[in-house]
Parts: structure tokens; sequence; C-alpha cells
């Protein structure tokens, strides 16, 4: 007997997504409390690497993700320049195993969305413009409050409510995302039919320029720099900002300059890194994802590192009897060290990239983080 009943999860992005499903496919009842409106149906890209795919299977959406993203085994170094020349092609290691790709780009939107009808065929109830204000617990149960109102009792509640969440700061838990020095202007193009995988340039004008192929025709493109204020920036002046600063790029940049002329979407976000340290939870209460952990896409885990939380806790939920300290002992053991590793790793590259360290071998870093991350979680 599964050692809760009926769940409360607040957030509706992927971490939270993957803990719905798997917890009702279970036959556990579940709510998810999402502060927006609707679920966005806008961004651009995302690269999950292999566990990550392992976990979508897991959950039970890997054969309806395959094929809405494109999939690849290798990562393509260039120089920057006008010529783009390769410099090195490095097969990834695949880290969900041999059954699956070492990588796959999917635009970020369709892969919430396959997630949320899933959630929804379950049986899992989503409720938009709930926001949770605060919450309360007993040994035996957690009673929430929506927009300061009191709204229902469960036998648990989930905050997968991203960097800035409100379950996090209810907790007490002081620990908030720093940001790194950098910046991203990230935007969904046509892919050029050269590219098929991920293709980084560091140095350059820029710290790092690149892009991911996310389906037979589209691709997205990123480009890191210093942080800066670029609050406000939309439309067709993001996009011609975007073009300038990739000027120092040849290759598929040219195709990606063409289509950023014809007034494409580009956004901007900063970097950001934290880690909770023990424990993620206070009583019936636990927090995952962006909540407890963020890092910058530099080894493309974050995701992964999402995912994984959901699937190590609900099968914990699933398989002991109660909500024990054995259960929360064993959620730690297994989540922490790891998440912490990803996060380290990729602080590191972003470092090594703000300093211009010439001794970095960002190469062996990425190899060795992924053999780590090919041992099941």
């Amino acid at each position: 007997m599964p050692a809760v009943e009926n769940v409360a999860i607040v957030g509706a992005g992927i971490a939270s997504l993957a803990a719905a499903i798997r917890l009702a496919d279970a036959g556990i009842g579940v709510d998810i409390f999402e502060q927006r409106e609707e679920l966005s149906l806008t961004g651009s890209g995302i690269t999950l690497q292999g566990n990550a795919l392992r976990a979508l299977d897991q959950v039970g959406v890997w054969d309806e993700v395959r094929q809405h993203g494109y999939t690849f085994d290798g990562l393509v170094l260039r120089a920057p320049g006008p010529a783009a020349k390769v410099v090195a092609e490095i097969p990834e290691v695949a880290t969900g195993g041999p059954e699956y790709p070492a990588g796959m780009g999917m635009y970020r939107p369709e892969l919430a969305k396959i997630m949320l009808n899933h959630a929804q065929r379950l049986g899992v109830r989503i409720h938009f413009a709930h926001p949770v204000t605060s919450f309360s617990q007993s040994d035996t149960t957690v009673s929430l409050e929506i927009a300061g109102k009191p709204s229902g009792e469960f036998d648990l509640l989930i905050g997968a409510d991203g960097l800035h969440s409100t379950v996090r700061d209810c907790m007490g838990i002081t620990t908030v995302p720093e940001h790194t020095g950098m910046g991203i202007w990230r935007t969904v193009v046509s892919r050029p039919a050269e590219v098929t995988g991920t293709e980084l340039y560091y140095g350059g004008p820029l710290y790092i320029a690149g892009y991911t192929p996310t389906s037979e025709d589209q691709m997205y493109a990123f480009l890191v720099e210093k942080a800066q204020d670029r609050s406000g920036l939309r439309g067709a002046e993001a996009a011609n900002i975007m073009t300038e600063l990739s000027h120092g790029y040849g290759g598929p940049w040219e195709s990606i300059r063409r289509d950023l002329g014809q007034e494409q979407q580009a956004n901007y976000t900063w970097f950001t890194h934290h880690i909770v340290a023990e424990p993620w939870n206070i009583g019936r209460v636990v927090i995952i994802g962006d909540a407890a952990h963020s890092c910058p896409p530099t080894v493309a885990q974050g995701a992964a590192q999402g995912l994984e939380d959901a699937v190590v806790l609900t099968e914990l939920l699933t398989t002991h009897n109660t909500v024990s300290s054995a259960l929360w002992d064993e959620f730690h053991r297994r989540r922490i060290p790891r998440a912490r590793d990803v996060v380290e790793c990729s602080v590191q590259l972003a470092q090594w990239q703000i300093d211009q360290d010439p001794q970095a071998d960002a190469v062996t870093l990425i190899s060795e983080l992924a053999q780590r991350m090919a041992v099941a979680v």
C-alpha cells in the first residue's frame, strides 16, 4: 500500500508533471496548483540528455516525446570566427543506457503539453490561477491556503514551483538562487540540413554560442554573454540585438541571422545556481526540481535532475507504507549528492568561461560528469 493516498503539488513544470503522472498512475489522487492562468505555450528549446530520456520513459511519456524531438549521439565544437572551423567531434556518453539516444533536442512547450495531457488523462486535477500562499501541517496531513483562503487537506505537499518557490520560502529555507554573472539569449529558428546535433562555440566575442536541433525543421539557438539588464526587450528589438551579438560566429549562424532578420522572437534570462542543503523536506512537505536546485545549462542536466527528483520521490512514496524518516533518508541519499555534483560542475564550466581560464578542460569535465550520470540513480 502506498505511503500516501492524496498529494498536492505546487507548480506545473516538468518535475511537477512527472511526479503527478507517476503518482496518478499508481492510483494516488493528485491536485496540481499553478499560479499562472494557463500553461505557457511559448518558449524555446530544451536539451535532454540520455538520463532525462530514461526518466521520461519511467514516467511513461517517452514513446510520445521521441516523436516530437530530434535525437543525436554526438557533440560538435566549432571555433569562433567567420570560418566556424570544426575543432572536435565528441561522441557523447549515453547517460540513459544503450536503449536511449545520448541526447535529444525538443521544443519546450511541446514537452510541457505532452506531459500535461498525459497527467489529465490519468485524472490529475490541475488548478490554474491558484497561487498557494501558505500551508500548515500535522503529523498526518498538510492543509493548504490558496490566495489566503483554506483549500483542503492532503497527505503530502510537493513544492515543484521553480526558482522563486513559495513552498521553499514557507518552509523557512533561506537558500535562494544566485546569479552566475552570465545571461543567455535564446531563439527558435529553422534547422539547416548540416546541423544534426548540438554544436558549441567557446570564446569569441561572447562566452558561448550554440544551437541544438529540436525537430526535422527547427532548432533553438543561444548566445551566452555577461549578464546585463535586458528587461523589457521584445520582438524586433530583441531579435536585432541577438543578430548583432552573433556576428562573431560563422557557419550555420548565417542561417540563424537570416531567420532573426525576419523578426524572429528572442528571449533573455540570467543563469542562476543554488542547492538546498539537506533536508529538502520538513515533515510532509518536500521541494524538488528548481525549487531545490538550479544550475547554468552548461552541461544540459537541469531538466534531467528535476525529472530524477520526481522519479525517485514517487518510487519511494509508492513502495514505502508510511511517510517516515527512512523514506526521507533514502530520498536525500539518492538525490542530493547527485544534484550537487551537477550544480558544481555546471558552475565550474561557467566560471571558466567568465575567467577565460587557459587551463580549463571542459571536455574532460563534461565527459567525467556524464560517466557519473550514466549510473542510474
